[in-house]
C-alpha cells in the first residue's frame, strides 16, 4: 500500500552541513514527506517535536548537552497520552556496539555520512510503519532496550553515603536514608523522611554509582528506592503515580518505566 498522508520529520543535528545533506537526500526520496526546521541540538529536538509533534524524528546520537537517545527519551517521556509517538531514526558515526544495540531493538539508524541507498531502505521501513504502526508497548521496549547500556547495572562498590555540602558544612547521608533522587536545576534533590538535601551532581553522574537493584528510575528526572514505595496507583488514563513511605509526596511514573508496575 502507498503511504500518501502528509507526514511530516524533524532533524535533530548540531553540523549544518550534514543536516543540510539529511535534508537533501530525503527530499529526493521522499518528496511527498513535509520537513520541518532543523533543531541544532538535542533539548531543542524536545521542544520542537512536544510543539510540531512530527511523524518521525532524525536524532543525531552525539550532540552536545542531550544526545539523541536521551532526546528520545524526553520526547516520550512528555509525548501526550494516547497519541502516537513519532518514529525514530538514529543518526551516527560508525560504532560497532551502537549498532549491534540498534539492530537488538529494531529500531533504524543511519550512518554518517549519509549513502543514499542505505537511506532509502530507512524511508521504505519507514513507510511500512506507518501503513502497519507497531503498538506502543513494542516502541517503548525498544528505546529501553537503547538505554539499557547507559543504565547500568549494579557498580561493583555502590555508593554508601552521600556528602551534602551546605556553605562550609558537610551533612553525610547515609544511602538506605535516602527515599528519592530528583534532579533540580543544576543539582538533585536527596530526600529522606527527615528532610531533604541539594547534591551538585547531574542525576546521569548520579545514576551509574548507585545499586540499580535497590534504586529504580522511574522518569528521566527521578530515582526511588524500591523498599520505599508503599504503593503504585493507577488512573483512569493509565498513569501511575507511587505512594511512599515516610513521605507525603507522590511521584509519577513515566510510559518508558511503567513496566516496572505490572503486579503478579
Amino acid at each position: 500500500m502507498t503511504v500518501t498522508a502528509p507526514f511530516t520529520a524533524l532533524i535533530a543535528e548540531d553540523e549544518p552541513l550534514l543536516a543540510e545533506e539529511l535534508r537533501h537526500e530525503l527530499q529526493t526520496l521522499w518528496p511527498e514527506l513535509q520537513l520541518l526546521p532543523v533543531a541544532p541540538n538535542g533539548l531543542a529536538a524536545v521542544e520542537q517535536a512536544l510543539a510540531l509533534k512530527p511523524t518521525a524524528c532524525f536524532l543525531d546520537i552525539r550532540m552536545p548537552g542531550m544526545t539523541g537517545l536521551e532526546a528520545a527519551r524526553a520526547i516520550t517521556e512528555e509525548w501526550a497520552d494516547g497519541a502516537a509517538l513519532p518514529l525514530f531514526v538514529f543518526v551516527t558515526a560508525y560504532d560497532q556496539y551502537a549498532l549491534q544495540a540498534f539492530e537488538q531493538a529494531a529500531v533504524d539508524y543511519v550512518l554518517k555520512p549519509v549513502q543514499p541507498e542505505r537511506l532509502s531502505q530507512t524511508v521504505a521501513r519507514l513507510k511500512a510503519r506507518l501503513d502497519k504502526p507497531a503498538p506502543m508497548d513494542d516502541t517503548l521496549a525498544q528505546l529501553r532496550a537503547l538505554l539499557a547500556p547507559a543504565a547500568a547495572t549494579a557498580p561493583a562498590q555502590p555508593l554508601r553515603m552521600l556528602q551534602a555540602a551546605v556553605g562550609s558544612t558537610i551533612h553525610m547521608v547515609p544511602i538506605e536514608d535516602v527515599l528519592f533522587f530528583e534532579a533540580a536545576d543544576k543539582y538533585v534533590r536527596a530526600v529522606t523522611a527527615e528532610k531533604e538535601h541539594l547534591l551538585r551532581i547531574s542525576l546521569r553522574e548520579l545514576l551509574p554509582q548507585l545499586d540499580t537493584g535497590v534504586f529504580w528510575q522511574i522518569h528521566r528526572g527521578t530515582i526511588v528506592r524500591a523498599t520505599a514505595i508503599e504503593r503504585a496507583v493507577r488512573d483512569e488514563i493509565g498513569k501511575l503515580t507511587l505512594h511512599l513511605r515516610g513521605s507525603k509526596e507522590h511521584l509519577g511514573v513515566s510510559r518508558m518505566y511503567a513496566h516496572l508496575f505490572k503486579g503478579l
